[in-house]
């Protein structure tokens, strides 16, 4: 076990992707931010069947970083409950998780 996280949220658009993910790397956040293509979710909000093009954003950070990292992605997020889901990373390549480390403050 670590205490690295990668951590996922989703945006509905692109601008919105690339300014969580620019605003995370350069506070410090997160070492950085993945952004995938555009995918299908389908959810029911407000007691309603929706459907919307999203897309993913995985985020590399520290477990010590965690709430601050959610804390900003609701700050900046067009949704009124923005997804927001932290994993543990158990292992991985040892100097990758160690730039993790040296990359978040």
């Amino acid at each position: 076990m670590t205490d690295k996280r990668l951590v996922m949220t989703t945006a509905g658009s692109e601008e919105e992707a690339r300014r969580i993910a620019n605003t995370l790397v350069e506070k410090k956040l997160a070492a950085c931010v993945s952004i995938v293509a555009r995918m299908e979710s389908v959810y029911t909000w407000k007691g309603n069947t929706q459907e919307s093009q999203e897309l993913l954003v995985l985020i590399k950070t520290t477990a010590a970083a965690f709430e601050r990292v959610r804390d900003a992605i609701k700050q900046m997020h067009s949704y009124e409950v923005p997804e927001v889901l932290s994993f543990a990373i158990d292992d991985g390549n040892a100097e990758y998780l160690d730039w993790i480390g040296t990359s978040v403050q």
